[in-house]
C-alpha cells in the first residue's frame, strides 16, 4: 500500500536556483527508504518539501496518506507534522531546547496534536523514554538536554518523532557523529519501532554501511537528481551508474603504503587523567571520574597510531591532554625530552591539533587569512606580512585550496573545505606530529576519502606523525599503522592496524569491527 508519492518534486532556492529537480518516488506502508548522496545532493531539502518546510515549485506534488498537498494551507500542514510524519533531526543538541526539560519538550508535541492534558501528556512522554530504551527514565525527564549524552539526545528526539504514532518517519542523518557501538542501538531501536508501530522510514545518511544493512529500496542523489533508484541489494551489488560505484568503493578502495620510521618521535608514559564531579564543603573532592586510566604508548616518526573507542571511552580526553589543554599525571615525551608546562611553549609549534568539528573550531569572524595565520604570528613573530601570506598560501595549495579562497570566511565553504582550512592551519606551522581529532566525522564518504587521501599525501611528502582519534574504525583501519582500542578509559587491546582487523582479541574489538562489516 503506497502512503506517500512524490512526483517531480522541485525546489528553488535564492537567485531562483532549482536544488532539486524533479524527482519523484513512493513510499509503501512499511517500507524503509534510504537517501544517500554526497553534502549538497539535496537530501535534506527533499525530506523538508514532505513536511511543507521547504516549498515545492506549483507542478509538484505530493500526496501523504490521501491528502494532496500541493496547495496545501499552514494549518493543513500542521495537520501532517508530527502526527502523520514524525522527524529526526541530524543534531538533537541543535533541535532540543536547551532551557526545557526532555520530558516536558516531548509533553509539548504530545499536547499540540492530541486533546490531553499536560499531566496525561507528561506519562505518556515517560512511557516513551522508556519505549526507546533510556536507563533511569523515570529519572531522565526532569534532565536538561546538556546531561544527555549524544546517544541519550538522539533517543529522546526519536520519542519525540514517534510521540503521536505517525505512519511515517523520516530520519535525518540520525547516527552522524555518534560511534558505532551507539550507532547499532539506535538503528535496532529505530527497526524495532517500525515493527510495533507498522511505521515507513525515509533514512538520510552518507553512511552507506547503514543504508546497505537496513533499507529496502535505495535512492542515490547528487546535485538535486536521482542519480539511481531501487531495491537496496541491486544498488549495492550491481549500480549501474559510475557515480554510485564510486561512492559504494570511496572508503574501502583506501589501502595506504605504510612507511613509518623506526625513529622513536612522541611518547605516552602512564597517563592518568580525572576529573572532579563533587567536592565537600571544605573544597575537597568526593567524586570523581577517571577518563584516562594508566595509558602508555610510543609514536614513531612518519608513523599513523589510530585511537578508537566509543563516546567516553577518554581518546579525545588523551589527545587533549598531549597538547595540554587538560591536567594530567604521567610523561609526555617529545623527542625523548619530556613535556611539562616550561617549555611547552617551545613545542607547541612541533605539536599541532585538527579538531573535531571545524566549523564550530574556526572563528566565523576571522578570513581564512587570519585563521591560518594566527599561529605564525604567535610563533613567528618576526616574519613580515608578505612572508606570512607566502606560507599561508603555501599551506593552502598543499591541501588543495586556492590563494582566491584567502579573504573568504569559514561559512562560504563546504564541511569538506573547511576540515581542509583547519589542516591548513596546523601545517603553517611545520608540525613533526599531528593530533587528529575525528577530522572525518560528519563528512560524506566521498569527501572523508579525500580528506584521509590528502593526510597521507602530506605525511609521505613531510613524514610527520599522526594521532588519528576517531569512532570510525574503516577510516582508522584506511590510513593507521597500528591502533589502541580504548574503552572506559583504558588501552583493552594495541596492535597493528592489520593483526587488529585479521586477529582481534577482545569481544569489544570484534564488535567494533563486525559492526562495519
Amino acid at each position: 500500500m503506497t502512503i506517500l508519492q512524490a512526483e517531480n518534486l522541485q525546489i528553488f532556492v535564492e537567485n531562483n536556483r532549482s536544488v532539486v529537480n524533479n524527482i519523484s518516488f513512493n513510499l509503501t506502508k512499511g517500507e524503509i527508504l534510504g537517501i544517500v548522496g554526497e553534502s549538497g545532493s539535496g537530501k535534506s531539502l527533499t525530506a523538508l518539501s514532505l513536511l511543507g518546510l521547504k516549498k515545492c515549485a506549483k507542478h509538484s506534488y505530493i500526496n501523504i496518506l490521501g491528502h494532496k498537498m500541493n496547495n496545501a494551507s499552514e494549518e493543513e500542514w500542521r495537520q501532517i507534522r508530527g502526527n502523520k510524519i514524525g522527524f529526526i533531526f541530524q543534531e538533537p543538541m541543535s533541535s532540543l531546547n536547551p532551557l526545557h526539560k526532555i520530558g516536558q519538550q516531548i509533553a509539548e508535541n504530545i499536547t499540540i496534536h492530541q486533546n490531553i492534558s499536560k499531566k496525561q501528556a507528561l506519562k505518556e512522554a515517560l512511557n516513551l523514554l522508556k519505549l526507546v530504551g533510556i536507563q533511569n527514565a523515570a529519572e531522565r525527564i526532569n534532565a536538561y538536554p546538556f546531561e544527555l549524552s549524544g546517544g541519550q539526545r538522539q533517543r529522546v528526539m526519536i520519542a519525540m518523532a514517534i510521540a503521536n504514532k505517525p505512519d511515517i518517519l523520516i530520519a535525518d542523518e540520525p547516527t552522524t557523529a555518534l560511534d558505532v557501538t551507539v550507532q547499532a542501538q539506535i538503528i535496532n531501536l529505530l527497526l524495532d519501532l517500525r515493527q510495533k508501530l507498522n511505521m515507513a522510514i525515509i533514512f538520510i545518511s552518507h553512511d552507506l554501511s547503514l543504508i546497505k544493512k537496513i533499507a529496502d529500496n535505495v535512492i542515490v542523489m547528487k546535485d538535486g537528481n536521482i542519480v539511481e533508484y531501487g531495491d537496496t541489494n541491486t544498488i549495492f551489488n550491481h549500480p549501474k551508474k559510475e557515480y554510485t560505484k564510486t561512492l559504494i568503493n570511496s572508503i574501502n578502495k583506501l589501502n595506504f603504503n605504510k612507511k613509518s620510521s623506526s625513529d622513536i618521535l612522541f611518547q605516552a608514559q602512564n597517563i592518568n587523567v580525572s576529573f572532579i564531579l563533587k567536592k565537600n564543603l571544605f573544597g575537597r573532592p568526593t567524586s570523581q571520574i577517571i577518563a584516562v586510566n594508566n595509558i602508555s604508548f610510543n609514536l614513531a616518526q612518519g608513523e599513523t597510531l589510530g585511537i578508537v573507542g566509543e563516546s567516553g571511552s577518554g581518546k579525545t580526553t588523551l589527545g587533549l591532554s598531549i597538547v595540554g589543554l587538560n591536567d594530567y599525571k604521567g610523561k609526555f615525551l617529545y623527542q625523548n625530552q619530556e613535556i611539562s608546562e616550561k617549555n611547552r611553549h617551545l613545542l607547541r609549534q612541533q605539536i599541532q591539533m585538527v579538531f573535531q568539528d571545524p566549523y564550530n573550531s574556526l572563528n566565523p569572524r576571522l578570513t581564512v587569512f587570519d585563521i591560518v595565520g594566527e599561529g605564525l604570528r604567535a610563533n613567528f613573530p618576526k616574519l613580515t606580512k608578505e612572508q606570512r601570506k607566502n606560507k599561508i598560501i603555501s599551506s593552502l595549495t598543499e591541501v588543495g585550496l586556492s590563494p582566491e579562497d584567502l579573504y573568504k570566511y569559514p561559512h562560504q565553504f563546504s564541511g569538506g573545505q573547511r576540515q581542509r582550512i583547519a589542516i591548513a592551519r596546523a601545517l603553517v606551522l611545520e608540525p613533526k606530529l599531528i593530533i587528529l581529532d575525528e577530522p572525518t566525522s560528519a563528512l560524506d564518504v566521498s569527501i572523508q576519502a579525500q580528506i584521509l587521501t590528502l593526510l597521507k599525501q602530506i605525511q609521505n611528502k613531510r613524514q610527520i606523525s599522526y594521532i588519528f582519534i576517531s569512532h570510525d574504525i574503516k577510516a582508522v583501519r584506511a590510513i593507521s599503522d597500528n591502533i589502541i582500542v580504548m574503552k572506559d578509559g583504558k588501552i583493552i587491546e594495541k596492535d597493528s592496524a592489520e593483526k587488529i582487523f585479521k586477529f582481534p582479541k577482545q569481544a569489544y574489538t570484534k564488535q567494533l569491527i563486525e559492526s562495519v562489516t
